[in-house]
């Protein structure tokens, strides 16, 4: 993929002029700063040469300071994290971020060299405020998650969480690249997340790259949960004209597991916007699966943003969601579901799934050409599945082109088992199920409000009647 360069930013400082009554007071205030040590009277900037130890050396010293500072790394270095070539019993690792501090990258990267122990990159502390620019963050191997919940929906055995950057305090990341990290845990009770960025703080992410990173349960115990292989927040995350990419979850075998949000997970408040979520995959052999975006139990605003190619795979066990999926309350707007693919045992939602109690809505949307395949399938594109029922409301929506296959193959555009589904001025067409190729209503309501459904295939609508206003 093409990634825009790098982009040096400045600004001219600024002139103020003089006047002759206030010289007095400026020279007091002169005199006053020189009194102070220089760290205290303006942020500094410090250069760091292609060093870890001049990188380690640098943070502590910016750490120390009372105001913020800035580092500037040199230019497409790499700063490879491990065992000191002197003496292989040090580990150069990174301290934590405890103060207000700004890297600016130049294209560099902060990498963990893959023979050293493993440990996480960058860890911003409750007291730390980073903002990372134009830097590569990659190769980080999580051990532990400091801070993390254990009380429910979290493993109550604490999380292996941000291999590559774990944030308690505020972060923001401009025009980087956060790739290739690692979250695994091997005992049930203890869950992993957010291979890439895990947040239990404010983080903000801007035109960066999230991708390549991998969460997994690879014990024998059962019940292992695995969520978020790029990004899991449990704060406040915003996500700008990103891209969260070939990311992945994944549980072990016959242990019942879940691997959801191969992308992001978020468990507080997400803002989502002009951004790509691809090509990830979550897979769960016996287990549950849920889709590449998913929202537990938070609120989530998605605009402007495609979810496409994504893979949801749980053979033997269950799926619910191939591009994304809510428990929580979610807006998506002007948004694009589209490719995504869900298999299973059991299969709801090939493209997005509503949980029992979840609520979402789409506006100005388009969910094309998601597939949910499995012994039993229901919506390829939609799903209001579980009891006791979410709620789905659609405004100006297209949902077309989408299927489901399988032994029981229900609801090609929407499948609405519980709950309540409003469609407004929306489309369902040319969407292909076993039975109701664009609406199978098991159960709950769906209400159609000048919406048209036509041109799905074996019909329109199932079961006869259960759907007033449409026919066919």
């Amino acid at each position: 993929m093409s990634w825009q360069r790098f982009r040096a930013r400045g600004r001219a400082p600024g002139v103020r002029r003089s006047y002759p009554g206030r010289l007095l007071a400026a020279a007091g205030l002169a005199a006053g700063a020189a009194a102070l040590p220089a760290s205290a009277a303006h942020a500094a900037t410090l250069s760091v040469p292609c060093s870890v130890p001049a990188l380690v050396a640098a943070i502590n010293t910016a750490n120390r300071s009372p105001g913020p500072d800035t580092l500037r790394l040199a230019s497409g270095c790499t700063y490879r994290l491990g065992s000191a070539p002197a003496d292989p019993a040090i580990v150069r690792r990174l301290p934590a971020i405890t103060s207000d501090i700004t890297i600016n990258g130049n294209g560099a990267t902060i990498q963990r060299d893959e023979s050293a122990p493993a440990f996480r990159i960058l860890f911003v502390s409750s007291t730390g405020k980073l903002t990372l620019n134009e830097t590569t963050i990659s190769g980080g191997e999580a051990t532990d998650c400091p801070g993390a919940p254990t009380t429910p929906p979290f493993p109550p055995g604490g999380l292996v969480c941000g291999a590559g950057i774990l944030n308690q305090g505020t972060l923001t990341v401009n025009d980087s690249r956060v790739v290739d990290n690692n979250a695994e845990s091997d005992v049930a009770a203890r869950g992993a997340a957010g291979a890439g960025l895990a947040s239990l703080g404010v983080a903000t992410l801007n035109n960066t790259e999230v991708g390549g990173n991998t969460a997994r349960y690879i014990g024998t115990g059962q019940g292992g949960v695995v969520s978020g292989g790029g990004i899991a927040s449990a704060g406040v995350l915003t996500v700008n004209g990103s891209r969260v990419v070939d990311n992945s979850v994944t549980v072990a075998p016959g242990t019942s597991s879940l691997a959801e949000a191969a992308g992001i997970s978020s468990f507080g408040v997400a803002t989502i916007d002009a951004s790509f979520i691809e090509d990830n995959q979550a897979t769960a052999p016996g287990g549950t699966a849920r889709g590449a975006l998913v929202n537990p139990a938070g609120t989530m605003t998605v605009t402007d943003t495609t979810i496409i190619n994504n893979t949801t795979n749980a053979p033997g066990g269950s799926v619910t969601g191939g591009g994304g999926s809510t428990n929580g309350t979610i807006s998506l707007t002007r948004t694009h579901i589209s490719g995504n693919h869900a298999t299973g045992g059991v299969v709801l939602g090939g493209g997005f799934n509503v949980g029992g109690r979840g609520m979402a809505t789409l506006t100005d949307s388009t969910v094309w050409g998601n597939t949910a395949s499995g012994g039993i399938a229901g919506g390829g594109g939609l799903a209001n599945a579980l009891e006791p029922g979410g709620t789905l409301t659609t405004n100006q929506t297209d949902i077309s082109n989408n299927t489901v296959t399988g032994g029981t193959a229900l609801g090609g555009g929407l499948f609405n088992a519980n709950g309540l589904t409003t469609l407004n001025g929306s489309a369902v067409t040319n969407n292909r199920a076993g039975d109701g190729g664009g609406i199978y209503e098991a159960s709950g309501t769906v209400t159609l409000n000048g919406t048209v459904v036509q041109g799905n295939h074996p019909n329109n609508c199932a079961p006869p009647g259960s759907v007033p206003g449409c026919t066919g």
